[in-house]
């Protein structure tokens, strides 16, 4: 049940030194809200909620399919629990929002997951509850759209019945070094009093320390422009590797020779996808947009990456025709589907932007990725994963993921699936080295 002791509704949250008595509820269980879960139920009672009930079956049974949580780690959270059943939510005083924040067709800020996981929330909520989100919005989100939700839903107050926190999440996935504890937390609270419980809360699992924003859109902002700063810098190497190919120079070489300078950024070219680089800048000019402000070079970015997947399948088709390769009717292997290289994650994958230009011309894509998971792969972008390529059976093959098991293959190994007859390998990560390539970014 319940601890009445957490607050009472005149005080909102209980000296940041205090934790007797938290239980902590964290709304999605994906790639940011289970290692959260599993820190947090190292030291807390906590209660891990899904709407997917697949999703809790299988962290109930003591597995992770995305691979960010090992079973081992996973069954060291003693005092962690799953549930899919919202009237669970009533047991917990302090509630970590982690649910997705996408973008529409329109390339719109979608909150419909982060809102639904709020009236989820507001429903349980009670006077001395904390809510802290976790999820990337715009500045201004939380207290604009969010609060106002908890307030209609509950009947409470806020910031004299309930505080609200926001620390948002650093989650790189497939990165074994950079885990939850060893990355600086930002954290933030909408009273002093919030803002000490939220980082105190946060410094009791993360190991490198916290940084205490001074108000939530602070921290709003900080998150957005993490990622934006990422994406607008990958822009600028894939427009100068659309140059160099002109200019008949190796980016890589450029890369190189440049990155000997030790100020120099080691970006390089590519596909830009994902949950984060490819989505979070949509938010940011969303909101810039909304106050007057039209950004040009985030925008500019923006469309640059995402003309990416076009222009290397426009490459690999002028580079066949260029080797008298029929392309009417021609098949092409690509290598890799998920958004980078070992893990599973096919979230808002970019290679699919390689298959739509190639199938215009009339080409049949075979798509291979050990990491990914085929029912996912069909469910979300109509891809049949293929397991076991044909040996000599194909005109192109793109390499689109650094997956290692591609690496191991070596140019041999690669080149092994091309046809006898003649075909252009197409690297897009460097896999191998310039001489054992046709086309490389």
């Amino acid at each position: 049940m319940r601890n009445q002791g957490f607050g009472a509704p005149s005080d909102v949250v209980p000296p940041a030194a205090v934790r007797d008595g938290t239980r902590l509820a964290v709304l999605g269980l994906g790639y940011v809200g289970l290692p959260l879960a599993v820190e947090f139920g190292k030291q807390f009672d906590v209660l891990g909620y899904d709407i997917d009930s697949r999703r809790v079956k299988e962290l109930q049974d003591g597995h992770d399919h995305t691979l960010e949580v090992d079973d081992s780690d996973l069954a060291g959270a003693s005092r962690l629990r799953f549930s899919d059943d919202e009237g669970d939510l009533a047991w917990a005083n302090v509630y970590i929002v982690t649910t997705p924040t996408p973008i529409d067709a329109h390339k719109q800020p979608d909150l419909s997951p982060v809102l639904s996981a709020t009236e989820a929330i507001a429903r349980a909520l009670r006077p001395g509850d904390v809510v802290i989100y976790e999820s990337t919005v715009y500045p201004g989100a939380t207290e604009e759209q969010c609060v106002p939700v908890l307030e209609a839903v509950s009947g409470l107050v806020f910031n004299q019945d309930f505080s609200v926190g926001y620390s948002p999440e650093r989650i790189n996935p497939g990165d074994r070094e950079h885990r939850l504890p060893s990355i600086v937390k930002v954290t933030s609270g909408s009273t002093p009093e919030a803002a000490d419980f939220v980082d105190d809360l946060y410094r009791s699992i993360i190991t490198a320390g916290t940084h205490r924003a001074p108000s939530i859109r602070v921290a709003e902002a900080a998150k957005v422009i993490e990622n934006t700063q990422r994406d607008v810098n990958i822009a600028l190497i894939n427009e100068l590797a659309v140059l160099f190919n002109r200019l008949g120079i190796d980016t890589e070489d450029v890369l190189l020779a440049a990155g000997s300078k030790w100020n120099f950024l080691g970006f390089r070219p590519g596909l830009v996808g994902g949950h984060c680089i490819g989505v979070d800048p949509y938010y940011l000019t969303h909101k810039a947009q909304s106050v007057g402000y039209h950004p040009e070079v985030i925008l500019a970015g923006r469309r640059l990456n995402d003309s990416m997947g076009s222009y290397v399948a426009s490459q690999l088709v002028k580079r066949m025709t260029k080797e008298e390769i029929q392309v009417h009717g021609a098949r092409v292997l690509v290598l890799g589907l998920t958004f980078k290289e070992n893990t599973p994650d096919l979230r808002n994958s970019r290679v699919v932007d390689i298959l739509a230009e190639l199938a215009d011309y009339d080409i049949t894509v075979d798509v291979c990725d050990p990491w990914a998971d085929p029912e996912e792969a069909r469910r979300e972008y109509g891809v049949d994963l293929v397991a076991s390529p044909a040996r000599g059976a194909y005109d192109g093959i793109i390499i689109a993921v650094a997956h290692h098991q591609f690496v191991d293959l070596g140019a041999d190994g690669i080149r092994a699936f091309g046809s006898a007859d003649g075909h252009v390998v197409y690297d897009l990560k460097y896999v191998l080295g310039r001489a054992d390539s046709d086309l490389r970014l």
